[in-house]
């Protein structure tokens, strides 16, 4: 049922949808970093998201100048 409606939707409807949820999931887990951590700056939230999102080796590649944050 749920597919057939996106089915029917547009491509931009679908892609509106996508975006949100990404948006949604994206809130949700810097909202746990911060619950687990709540003294991180929000720097330290955006690279422990980046850390939990590419893992340890691109975070070290994409940021040396910096510890890794625990996410």
């Amino acid at each position: 049922m749920q597919a057939e409606s996106l089915r029917r939707m547009g491509g931009k409807a679908r892609s509106t949808i996508m975006f949100r949820l990404n948006q949604s999931a994206r809130d949700v887990a810097t909202a746990g970093i911060r619950s687990r951590h709540p003294a991180y700056t929000d720097e330290e939230v955006r690279l422990a998201f980046f850390r939990l999102l590419f893992g340890d080796k691109t975070t070290r590649k994409a940021r040396p100048d910096r510890d890794l944050v625990d996410p």
